[in-house]
């Protein structure tokens, strides 16, 4: 049995070795390396694949949630209000631009952002949500757009994780993850579902004011060279990682494929095996593109559980072993929105197994068989 990868990117390359070696290449031999065609032509690539009108790539994901924030025109102390269990950067991004972070908690299910919570955690501070989302889920966005239009609130979609998840409103209308609230956000960091060979991210709206905006954002405020209309800043997607990046969102959906069979078979081999682990909820209104496959443990359990893992040679990840507000560059800066108890509950119990589309059958029921010995 092949060794088994926690994310195999080298196996997902040699798969498209030729494609992305003669892309690469024909960048370089162009002597083209910032805003070039291969940029221009993944805008369009990325524009018919999310069906969002306009799409403003950029350096990463983490540049995307300030210049999202920063094209709102957000006042220093307004509050925005994002999940306690996510990645820091959305609150990074808020704190960095002197607005508030109002953590409030999540659905202990599905992982993302608890609708119900958010209400009680508006003030008339409040300017904007950003749901997460989360391991390649989509929040449940109807009413969360219904919140906000009633409040009058921005959606920034943190959507570094679930690049080709669908979301079903309540009238069966369908709607990419990333292209229903003012402004989504991407991240193509190479273990994302769609990454790139280093640094890469994009901005998704559907408002042509907002597009121009985010693009002279991109560019030191630039309307055109040497024609500074607002204060920017440098965030580019160069001509190497676009060019990958456009031979590889045709193997997108099928990598997705890939994934979905694999937590299928994962999810089958548990079920009704121990009462231990808590397999991935997958809600009605969402598809899941599986960036992450985690289960959740009993706390008392999970670090013997991942040593036994690792000891057969089976690799693990935590995602997230501490909330947003406890991390100490936050603790004092966040404002707590709500109860934050499922939150610090998921930090104790969640743990990632391994997800790629290379994963074989044959590796997930060895992962499985070690999993259950020790439960």
């Amino acid at each position: 049995m092949k060794k088994i990868e926690m994310i195999d990117l080298s196996a997902h390359y040699c798969g498209i070795k030729q494609k992305i070696d003669r892309a690469v290449l024909d960048v370089i031999q162009s002597g083209k390396y910032i805003n070039g065609k291969q940029v221009e032509d993944f805008s369009i690539n990325l524009a018919k694949y999310t069906a969002a009108k306009h799409i403003i790539p950029c350096a990463n994901g983490t540049d995307a949630l300030k210049l999202a924030l920063l094209a709102l025109n957000l006042k220093e102390g307004d509050e925005v209000i994002i999940p306690d269990f996510t990645f820091i950067a959305a609150a990074e991004m808020i704190a960095l631009l002197r607005l508030t972070p109002v953590v409030v908690d999540v659905d202990p299910h599905t992982f993302n952002i608890d609708v119900n919570k958010i209400a009680g955690a508006i003030t008339g501070k409040t300017r904007a949500i950003i749901p997460v989302h989360l391991f390649g889920q989509c929040c449940d966005m109807a009413p969360i757009m219904e919140i906000a239009h009633e409040k009058n609130l921005y959606i920034i979609e943190d959507n570094a994780q679930s690049i080709g998840a669908v979301y079903t409103f309540p009238d069966g209308r369908k709607q990419q993850a990333g292209t229903m609230g003012d402004i989504g956000t991407f991240s193509f960091f190479p273990t994302k579902n769609l990454g790139c060979y280093g640094d890469g991210g994009a901005l998704a709206t559907n408002n042509e004011s907002l597009s121009q905006k985010l693009k002279m954002l991109t560019m030191h405020g630039q309307a055109k060279k040497y024609e500074h209309r607002i204060i920017g800043c440098n965030s580019r997607l160069d001509n190497i990682q676009a060019a990958i990046l456009n031979v590889k969102l045709p193997h997108l959906d099928a990598d997705i494929a890939s994934r979905q069979l694999a937590a299928k078979t994962y999810s089958r081999q548990l079920a009704g095996k121990t009462t231990q682990i808590e397999t991935p909820a997958i809600q009605s209104y969402s598809g899941h593109v599986f960036n992450q496959y985690t289960i959740k443990i009993n706390s008392e359990k999970r670090d013997s559980l991942r040593k036994h893992l690792l000891e057969n040679n089976i690799p693990t990840m935590i995602y997230y072993p501490t909330s947003v507000h406890s991390q100490e560059a936050f603790r004092k800066i966040t404002k707590l929105g709500s109860d934050l108890s499922e939150s610090e509950k998921l930090c104790r119990s969640v743990l990632s197994l391994p997800m790629h589309p290379n994963l074989s059958g044959e590796q997930i029921n060895y992962i499985v068989e070690k999993l259950l010995e020790k439960l």
